[in-house]
């Protein structure tokens, strides 16, 4: 037997994680941001394993639950997605808590217990709820969100497949955020994009996310002031209102392929089926920044199952030279199993597969 992994199977309002344990011999490094330097550079092939088929689907997530080694912290996290490594995640971090907390991974204390985050952008302290041995919902202090550019112009190539009367070898410009809620994310308008966010527009969603994407990663670099390791765009929100009262906004959040290319058969990826933690961070920060929503001011914020995150600044700081806010994010996650997952050195798959049935080719 080449590998085996054991795993807490979990869900944050729809979104589905599966947290990885007992997996620090996998994971070398001093520190968090070592570990996360060598996952990206070295354990893509684990990342396609646990997510890609026959282990995994489209629209997985999962994360490394590591041994800390800031004394501070319960655990340290390494969020894998689809496309890329990750330093953190609102609804993978819900996932997490929940599933350490009801396994008895990490001691429950009722009516509420405090865990703390070790992740690659810094030390994120959960508040957790919980009763007769449930995680009722979970709260994210998360770490500081900047806007890095606000409303920028950003030339994206045009599909004829989604967009009628344009041809291939057109671009059209968009305004853009670019902005950082605990990962980098490029955000735009669904009426600017000509696209809606509800479930009959995927494919529009998904094409535009992964030309977004593309676009943004070569004409806006960005860094991370405090960790230029992480250093590129990885994730995409178009966002909107919702029709639903009481509800502040909605979102689709795309996922895109981690073989995007000028290749048109590269363009799409998978949709966050949560309302997206780090996402509802970054469009915070915009929003703020633009005198839209002030502090202690709640933002409930709708996914593509219409179920909901609830946010919150609660200060000001800042990272680098860029001005910042500390927000916050609630939501809820349950547990849905438990599961060994086995790689046998016979295994003519030792990365997983994926077939254009389903998958991006």
């Amino acid at each position: 037997m080449t590998l085996r992994l054991t795993a807490i199977e979990a869900h944050a309002e729809g979104e589905p994680g599966r947290v990885l344990v007992d997996v620090d011999h996998l994971v070398p490094g001093d520190t968090i941001e070592e570990r996360f330097a060598y996952a990206a550079r070295e354990l893509h092939g684990l990342r396609r394993l646990v997510l890609h088929e026959p282990r995994g689907y489209p629209g997985l997530c999962a994360v490394l639950a590591l041994t800390p080694s800031d004394a501070r912290a319960d655990v340290a996290i390494i969020v894998m997605e689809q496309g890329a490594f990750t330093p953190m995640s609102g609804s993978n971090t819900i996932c997490t808590v929940t599933a350490l907390l009801e396994t008895g991974r990490i001691p429950m204390v009722e009516p509420v217990t405090t865990v703390t985050l070790e992740t690659a952008v810094g030390l994120v302290t959960v508040d957790a709820r919980c009763a007769e041995s449930k995680v009722l919902d979970v709260t994210i202090r998360n770490v500081p969100a900047f806007p890095v550019h606000l409303g920028v112009p950003l030339e994206i190539p045009v599909d004829p497949r989604v967009e009628p009367g344009t041809e291939w070898g057109q671009t059209r410009i968009v305004l853009v955020d670019i902005a950082f809620g605990g990962q980098f994310f490029v955000l735009a308008r669904a009426q600017d994009l000509g696209v809606g966010l509800n479930a009959g527009d995927t494919q529009e969603q998904l094409s535009v996310g992964a030309r977004l994407k593309l676009a943004v990663n070569q004409q806006y670099p960005v860094e991370h002031p405090l960790n230029p390791e992480i250093d590129s765009v990885n994730l995409v929100m178009i966002t909107g209102p919702s029709p639903a009262p009481g509800i502040d906004g909605r979102n689709a959040m795309v996922m895109a392929t981690d073989r995007l290319s000028d290749d048109p058969a590269t363009w799409t990826g998978a949709l966050d089926r949560s309302p997206c933690g780090t996402g509802t961070c970054a469009r915070m920060a915009c929003m703020h920044a633009r005198g839209e929503l002030t502090l202690d001011q709640p933002f409930v914020h709708q996914g593509m199952l219409d179920t909901t995150f609830t946010g919150r600044l609660i200060g000001e700081t800042t990272v680098g030279d860029y001005a910042a806010v500390i927000p916050t994010i609630t939501g809820r996650g349950w547990v849905t199993g438990r599961s060994e997952w086995l790689l046998d050195d016979s295994d003519p798959f030792p990365e997983g597969y994926t077939i254009g049935d389903i998958w991006p080719v």
